[in-house]
């Protein structure tokens, strides 16, 4: 099978820098939209993650019937993930009262399931290879679980752990400064850095989210949760209209 004909298969986009801004940007408007409904529209944290959850649902069902690769329903299925990674990640840790730490090693485990069963089932975990409908499923549920976990594990740093939004900032764009010193300088297997890199992504946008529409008194900006959010679905738009992304056909 020659590169295009490959490419035409792969249902991901190529992972490059942009790539990488945009996914940042998405997981910080899955915390800023996921609070504008559940908080800012007194929804509460169930319906705000039922109705993302449908959104989500139809988002990878319409993501898997595409024959190839479509950058906007791509960014759509991803924040809608986050969105209900948000609700989802807030219910289970505040109405449940599981708590941060609780939820946080709860969705590592079924993270690290999700990845391993898909390993078993597929031989691979590589984004490249999401070219058939059993992989594409395996590829959201694990980036559901990702981003859950991620908003637990944000608001864990921040809160619990007493670091702040800054504070818990600086610490993720840290652990990703590491991620990419060894994808640079070092062999470490580009698929494993992928996931670490992905998964760590979700929580820096959940403390950059929160540090945008949170009270003063919190440690926050106090910004509009709507105007966050459009500000941020706005870039997200400018970024898949002026660079062209292609899909995915090599191993990550």
């Amino acid at each position: 099978m020659n590169k295009t004909a490959k490419e035409a298969l792969s249902k991901v986009p190529e992972v490059t820098l942009l790539f990488w801004i945009i996914k940042i940007a998405a997981t910080t408007l899955g915390e800023t939209g996921g609070d504008a409904v559940s908080m800012s529209m007194n929804l509460g944290y169930l319906m705000g993650t039922v109705i993302f959850a449908i959104i989500f649902i139809v988002a990878v069902a319409a993501q898997i019937k595409a024959d190839r690769f479509h950058p906007f329903l791509y960014w759509t299925t991803i924040i809608a993930t986050t969105t209900v990674g948000t609700t989802l990640a807030d219910f289970a840790d505040r109405s449940l009262g599981v708590g941060y730490a609780g939820g946080t090693a709860i969705l590592s485990t079924l993270l690290i399931v999700s990845l391993f069963a898909w390993y078993r089932t597929m031989g691979t975990v590589s984004v490249s290879s999401v070219n058939t409908p059993k992989a594409e499923m395996f590829y959201w549920v694990t980036i559901m679980f990702s981003q859950t976990l991620g908003t637990a594990l944000g608001d864990w740093t921040a809160d619990t752990a007493g670091l702040g939004y800054t504070g818990g900032a600086m610490v993720f764009s840290g652990l990703l400064a590491i991620v990419v010193g060894l994808y640079f300088f070092t062999s470490v297997s580009r698929t494993i850095l992928f996931w670490l890199a992905f998964v760590l992504t979700r929580p820096l946008g959940a403390v950059v989210g929160d540090y945008l529409d949170k009270p003063v008194d919190m440690g926050g900006l106090a910004l509009s949760r709507y105007t966050a959010s459009a500000v941020l679905l706005g870039f997200i738009v400018v970024c898949l209209l002026a660079f062209k992304q292609k899909a995915s056909s090599k191993s990550h």
